[in-house]
């Protein structure tokens, strides 16, 4: 048995949907102790998962919207802390979970490409021997200077996945990125998955996608309401999804 790198121990996540629209945290909190928000309304979006993921292994976390992937990857990558259990990590992330998480709009992409590089833990020195990659991969060479918040969805995208595989992460989480942008790229992109594959980095994988989860991952995780309903082998565990989904057997 390979080592463990991701235990989920009987993670549960609750999120309060007050009636009230509150702005922030601090007016949330002022509020509450006001009594002015009601605090019956919950909604879990996770509830007793437990899973392992030895390293190495290429893993999907596959459903409906709503049903957990988001919200998993989250407390996996330590931007969620759940509400029980607890998960644990044993290795580096390069997280990869929102569009955009991590950069600073008004910043160009020079700028950018040191900042994200600092969220991951290097130092300028590194980012400098990382950065050409990083500008040959995305291929946005004519646009280095350029402030990130005139580029379009697909360049945006085109750079946070060649700075989030720059080095070698142990653990890759990779949230619906790749559904952004030109087949092209995407193939680009799966290529260098697989490379880091090779070189025994994990790979957490979401995706409505499931032809491209059988072609990224071994392994599939399916997400039903916050609970698994199926944990195994990639083609089976996709294919049944599917035919659930087309059946109209899921809600």
């Amino acid at each position: 048995m390979r080592d463990i790198i991701i235990k989920a121990d009987h993670v549960s996540m609750r999120f309060n949907l007050a009636s009230e629209k509150v702005d922030n945290m601090k007016e949330y909190f002022i509020r509450r102790l006001k009594r002015k928000v009601n605090t019956d309304d919950e909604f879990w979006a996770l509830q007793d998962v437990s899973f392992q993921i030895e390293k190495g292994e290429s893993v999907a976390l596959i459903g409906l919207n709503g049903c957990g992937k988001s919200t998993m990857l989250k407390t996996i990558a330590g931007v969620l802390k759940p509400t029980k259990g607890k998960v644990t990590i044993n290795g580096s992330i390069a997280p990869m979970i929102e569009l955009g998480a991590g950069f600073d709009m008004d910043l160009t992409a020079r700028e950018n490409v040191y900042l994200n590089g600092a969220i991951l833990g290097y130092n300028k020195e590194q980012m400098r021997s990382y950065y050409d990659d990083i500008v040959e991969f995305s291929e946005l060479t004519d646009f280095m200077d350029v402030p990130v918040k005139n580029f379009s969805s697909g360049m945006l995208a085109r750079l946070a996945f060649s700075i989030a595989t720059i080095g070698k992460p142990d653990i890759l989480i990779v949230d619906e990125v790749l559904s952004v942008g030109d087949f092209r790229f995407q193939e680009k992109c799966e290529k260098r998955i697989h490379g880091m594959m090779k070189e025994d980095t994990t790979i957490l994988f979401v995706s409505h996608s499931i032809a491209q989860v059988k072609k990224i991952c071994k392994r599939a995780i399916w997400l039903e309401k916050g609970h698994i309903r199926e944990d195994g082998a990639s083609e089976e565990v996709g294919s049944r999804f599917e035919r659930a989904y087309y059946a109209g057997e899921l809600e």
